[in-house]
């Protein structure tokens, strides 16, 4: 029988409605230890509580121990593969640390929950068990961090929430699942091309994420400036152009040597360097700005705050990126 370790971090997954007040809350005692025994008849199960925190609450720093402790537990224990309970807020960006972390062939699986575990239809312990399933398969494995939700198995690096509260809310725009967990087994439709890895030590940097909007002017991104930030990731309108008023002070900020990453705010495409007016992509670019291959604006600032670990050079960041 295959060994999983679950790692338990929080969130809904490990929260209860109280029926009085509907307020859903992290219960004192970790609920999920009471379903653990259930899934001994997929896997010889380990499990930990690592944090109990809502993911909200969660850091860069708290994914880079998270990511530690899977390396810990995978060189002590002989384990087949790890599953990881999040909460679903930003359980896409632990992931995809995860993935651009992890220097492992092993499944590595996150998964939650959109409806705390005593609620009425609650998702929780049915996640949880395909997640310990996928984790299981021989063809889980060299595919990086997979999230799994709702019979759907997803990359890191393409998955997003997409509804507020909707337990099919895990989608991979513009690619779909990868693959498909059924009463009768895993099954995969897709392989990936590639998979990076950005082996850092620690988490130092300081990455803002902007969204700009019709009318944006100059001050948000002067005060930003003044925040001493490492890099800067920009959710730009379309196919990557911005409001004319933002782009002497971001001219300024590449100057100064800032590395400044631009992804659409479009949940589809990908940023080009197609139009030449000002503020256009392709003043942007010939500006020193990166452009980034189809990348949420969440999990660039991620990509970002790793690669500034690792180089400051420019030219690695745009090869990085691209």
């Amino acid at each position: 029988m295959k060994k999983v370790l679950i790692i338990h971090t929080g969130g809904t997954i490990s929260m209860k409605e109280d029926k009085n007040t509907g307020e859903v809350s992290p219960a004192t005692e970790h609920p999920l230890y009471e379903v653990v025994p259930s899934l001994a008849e997929f896997a010889k199960i380990k499990d930990e509580v690592l944090f109990h925190i809502p993911s909200p609450h969660m850091t860069p720093k708290n994914m880079l121990q998270l990511g530690s402790r899977i390396h810990e537990q995978l060189a002590t224990e002989d384990y087949d593969g790890i599953v990881v309970t999040h909460g679903t807020d930003t359980l896409e960006e632990t992931a995809y640390f995860l993935d651009l972390y992890l220097q492992t062939r092993k499944p590595v699986i996150v998964t939650g929950a959109m409806r705390s575990i005593n609620e009425i239809g609650s998702d929780g312990l049915y996640n949880l068990i395909t997640s310990v399933r996928v984790a299981c398969s021989e063809e889980a494995k060299d595919k990086g961090v997979l999230v799994v939700m709702n019979d759907e198995i997803h990359t890191a690096q393409n998955v997003t929430k997409t509804s507020t509260s909707n337990v099919a809310t895990f989608q991979s725009p513009q690619y779909g699942p990868i693959g498909m967990v059924t009463k009768r087994g895993v099954f995969f439709h897709h392989t990936l091309t590639k998979h990076e890895s950005y082996p850092i030590q620690t988490i130092t940097t300081h990455v803002a994420l902007l969204k700009t909007y019709a009318g944006m002017d100059h001050t948000i991104l002067e005060a930003i400036r003044q925040t001493n930030i490492d890099g800067l990731v920009i959710e730009a309108l379309g196919q990557g152009n911005i409001p004319p008023a933002l782009v002497q002070p971001l001219r300024e900020i590449v100057n100064a040597g800032i590395p400044v990453v631009l992804v659409s705010r479009c949940y589809q495409g990908i940023v080009q360097d197609i139009y030449s007016y000002d503020g256009g992509g392709k003043q942007l670019k010939d500006m020193g700005v990166i452009f980034s291959n189809g990348l949420t604006g969440p999990k660039a600032r991620i990509k970002l705050m790793l690669s500034l670990e690792l180089t400051r050079n420019p030219h690695d960041l745009v090869a990085m990126f691209a």
